[in-house]
């Protein structure tokens, strides 16, 4: 564990300190060497159990693929950022790099817990660098606006689970994961029971976000700068679902009762949401809706309770991080050649772009779940668990797959096909920078498919 953490804690001296001109070479080099050191923990996923143990910090099956994709992140992120801030005073892109830094070690820490507590005090903790990076390096006025919306969902939805945290470190005597999976199931049988169960479940199904508590996500995603958008789509969601299903398995007698009314907005948000994409005019706008419709899946997979519905959920949250991500870095590309999110100002990018236009279609086909790719596995994986606990969920599930299909043709034609507007002069051709970038996001998700034990958790 400490072969990451220690390093990723160095970066933030090392930004600091470097000479101006290596900053940004210094800190890519820096993140991609710990990237890489973190993949050795895909190799010692025991069969269950957890592994590089001490009593505050370990990895399971559950937590390693997301720790994995936590720390690939940052040297995309770094890549992805280094054009827009190239204009900003050196202390400011210094400054950008700590927060994306910092946005790291709290994540691993969040992540890699073993106490209840230290994960939901992690939880909080990266709201802080996402809110400085939403209000400070946004991209329009609304970001003060979208700060706000980001800051009070998620404190209103995570005050009720500290509270919870602590009835329940009452009752049993013990937050460590290690040990509470065996201590005797709570009785749960009166009202105030049905309350601390909402308790534990809302602060992550607000993080999700589930349908109807989703207000936050577009609006912090339009106007957070790249990085902001990637890591919140690729690891930000993801917390949610992973908190979820560590809570999942100690509210066990009443989740089947109590369960029914989020498994349907969630499934009904994957349909609404879905419809919500297909009349979008903004880029950003319609990756993010589509992040809630994905996320709606993975939540209906957590609450049915089945090993296929928990892999399939997890299989679901790494390639969605992936691909999501993915999408929001191609939407900065053309972004910062034609200032404009709209996608009626910027279509028929094929005809100056024909290499982007590459990247676009495979991350739009991922988007969409293309089979043999592993968004294709989890979508069908909870497809399926959801289909045998009830048949009818086969409505709503279908029509999410279809209305995605529409959705993301929609976006991959008005953005790339069609005659070039006239207005578009003189973009700059694309980067191999931006060629990398790209690559370095759809090439685990192709190589995935060789290997889909490392990311399907506790079912192998």
């Amino acid at each position: 564990m400490l072969k990451v953490l220690i390093p990723t804690l160095m970066l933030i001296p090392t930004t600091w300190m470097t000479p101006p001109k290596w900053l940004w070479p210094t800190t890519l080099m820096h993140s991609l060497l710990i990237a890489l050191a973190s993949l050795s923990w895909l190799a010692n996923t025991a069969e269950t159990g957890w592994s590089s143990l001490n009593f505050y910090l370990a990895t399971d099956s559950l937590s390693t693929p997301l720790l994995v994709l936590t720390c690939w992140l940052l040297p995309l992120m770094i890549l992805a950022s280094q054009n827009h801030t190239a204009s900003e005073p050196l202390n400011r892109q210094r400054a950008y790099l700590s927060l994306l830094t910092s946005l790291q070690i709290f994540l691993i820490l969040a992540f890699g817990a073993t106490e209840i507590i230290m994960f939901y005090v992690m939880f909080e903790a990266t709201l802080i660098p996402t809110l400085i990076l939403i209000t400070r390096w946004g991209n329009q006025t609304e970001r003060l606006n979208a700060g706000v919306y980001f800051l009070f969902y998620t404190l209103a939805g995570s005050l009720p689970l500290l509270v919870a945290l602590l009835l329940l470190q009452n009752s049993t005597g013990t937050l460590s994961l290690l040990t509470i999976q065996y201590s005797d199931p709570v009785e749960l049988s009166s009202y105030a029971h049905k309350l601390w169960w909402a308790g534990c479940l809302l602060a992550f199904l607000v993080k999700m976000p589930l349908y109807g508590v989703h207000l936050w996500l577009p609006k912090a995603h339009v106007e957070a700068p790249v990085a902001g958008s990637m890591i919140l789509a690729a690891v930000l969601l993801k917390l949610g679902g992973y908190g979820m299903m560590r809570m999942v398995v100690m509210l066990e007698p009443l989740t089947k009762e109590l369960s029914y009314p989020f498994i349907i907005f969630a499934l009904w948000g994957v349909i609404m949401t879905g419809s919500i994409c297909l009349r979008q005019t903004d880029l950003k706008s319609l990756i993010a809706y589509s992040s809630v419709s994905h996320m709606g899946l993975v939540v209906g997979g957590i609450l049915i309770q089945t090993p296929w519905g928990f892999s399939g959920a997890l299989v679901l949250m790494i390639a969605h991080g992936l691909a999501s991500s993915a999408l929001f870095c191609l939407a900065n590309t053309s972004y910062e050649r034609t200032h404009s999110r709209t996608m009626l100002l910027a279509r028929g990018l094929q005809m100056v772009l024909p290499l982007m236009t590459a990247w676009w279609f495979i991350a739009s086909l991922a988007n969409l779940a293309l089979p043999p790719l592993p968004n294709l596995m989890g979508e069908l994986m909870i497809i399926t668990s959801l289909f045998n606990w009830s048949w009818w969920t086969i409505l709503l599930t279908g029509a999410g797959t279809l209305i995605t299909a529409s959705y993301s043709l929609y976006m991959f034609l008005m953005s790339q096909r069609g005659p070039l507007p006239t207005h578009i002069i003189a973009l700059a051709p694309s980067h191999t920078r931006e060629h990398l970038l790209m690559a370095l996001h759809l090439l685990p998700l192709a190589l995935l498919m060789l290997k889909p034990e490392l990311i399907w958790g506790w079912a192998s």
